[in-house]
C-alpha cells in the first residue's frame, strides 16, 4: 500500500485532483503515474458505464474493483464517453492515477482475470500527465448494427437491433447527408441531455450492408446524449418509407426534440473509436465489433 493520499495535493502552481486535468508544464505529484486503458464491453446485461448506487452491474464499478485489486489501493477512473445501459464498446478509453508500480501486462492480463466476461481490457499505456481520457479526445466514432429480416435471429440478441421491415439504403443515405457538418442538434439530443451547447460537427456518416447487417458509422467531434440513437431512429423511419429523405433536414432545422421523436434501441450501438492527438501515441486497434471486420471509413469500399 502507498503512503500517498489521493485527496487533493497542492503544488506551487496548481492543485492536483485525482484523474483531473494537469496544465501544460505541470506534473503529477511525486510517486503517482497516469495509466490509460483501452476497454471493450458487451452492454447487453450491464446497466451502462457510469457507477450507480442502485445497480452494481456497471462497467465503471467492475473496472474500479478490478483495478483496485491489482493496484492494492483504491482506484477511481475517468472515461472518454459514458454509454447507456445496453450500449456496447470496442474502443472505450479510460485513465486513472495510481501510486502502484506494475508492469503494463498487469493492467491488461491481471485486470482481466478480475473482470466478468462482458468486460475486457485490450491495451495499457503509461501516459504523460497532460493526457485526459475525456478532455484530450478530439473525435469519437460509433457504429450502429441493424438486422433487417422477417424474423429475429436467435444468436445476436442484445448485440444488434432487429427490424422486420426492409430498409431502403438509398433513401437513408440521402437523408444522412443533411446531418453532415456543423449544426445545432437539439432535435437529436435527449430531453435530459446536460451538455451546455447542442452544436456538434459530424465529419462522417456512412451506411452500408455488411453481411446480413446494415451498419451505420458516424464520427463527430463529440456527441449529445442519445444523439446517435436518435439519428438512427430517424434514418430508419426514412428507410421504412414512412418519411422522405428531406424530412431529416426538416427535423434538424426544427431544433425541437419532438420534431423527430424516434429513438432507436441501445442494443445495436457501439463506441468503436476515440481519437487523440498523435503526441499521445495510443495503440491503433480494429474498431470492430467482430461482426464488422472493417477499418473506420471502410463501409462500402
Amino acid at each position: 500500500m502507498s503512503d500517498i493520499s489521493h485527496s487533493a495535493l497542492r503544488t506551487p502552481h496548481y492543485t492536483y485532483k485525482p484523474n483531473g486535468e494537469v496544465p501544460p508544464g505541470e506534473q503529477l505529484p511525486a510517486g503517482l503515474r497516469r495509466i490509460a486503458l483501452g476497454v471493450e464491453y458487451c452492454g447487453a446485461r450491464l446497466h451502462g458505464f457510469q457507477k450507480q448506487k442502485s445497480a452494481a452491474q456497471t462497467v465503471q464499478a467492475y473496472l474500479e474493483q478490478a483495478l483496485s485489486s491489482i493496484a492494492a489501493e483504491p482506484v477511481t477512473l475517468v472515461c472518454a464517453g459514458r454509454t447507456d445501459a445496453g450500449v456496447h464498446a470496442t474502443g472505450q478509453v479510460i485513465h486513472f492515477d495510481t501510486a502502484a508500480e506494475r508492469p503494463l501486462r498487469a493492467w491488461v492480463q491481471g485486470v482481466n482475470t478480475q473482470l466478468p466476461d462482458a468486460v475486457r481490457v485490450r491495451w495499457a499505456r503509461e501516459m504523460p500527465a497532460q493526457f485526459h481520457a475525456r478532455f484530450s479526445a478530439r473525435a469519437r466514432s460509433y457504429r450502429y448494427l441493424i438486422h433487417s429480416a422477417p424474423t429475429r435471429s436467435a444468436h445476436v440478441a442484445g448485440e444488434v437491433t432487429w427490424t422486420q421491415h426492409p430498409l431502403d439504403l438509398v433513401a437513408m443515405r440521402a437523408g444522412a447527408k443533411y446531418l453532415l457538418g456543423r449544426h445545432d442538434f437539439t432535435s437529436f439530443r435527449a430531453t435530459q441531455c446536460q451538455a451546455k451547447s447542442p452544436v456538434r460537427e459530424i465529419s462522417r456518416l456512412d451506411l452500408a450492408p455488411v453481411g446480413q447487417l446494415i451498419v451505420l458509422e458516424v464520427s463527430a467531434n463529440a456527441f449529445l446524449h442519445h444523439m446517435v440513437r436518435n439519428i438512427t431512429g430517424v434514418l430508419m423511419a426514412v428507410g421504412r418509407g414512412e418519411r422522405p429523405p428531406e424530412w431529416v433536414g426538416q427535423v434538424l432545422g426544427a431544433r425541437d426534440r419532438s420534431a423527430g421523436g424516434v429513438t432507436a434501441p441501445p442494443f445495436g450501438l457501439y463506441l468503436v473509436d476515440v481519437q487523440y492527438p498523435e503526441e499521445f501515441q495510443l495503440p491503433q486497434v480494429e474498431p470492430g465489433p467482430l461482426l464488422v471486420p472493417l477499418p473506420l471509413g471502410g463501409l462500402g469500399k
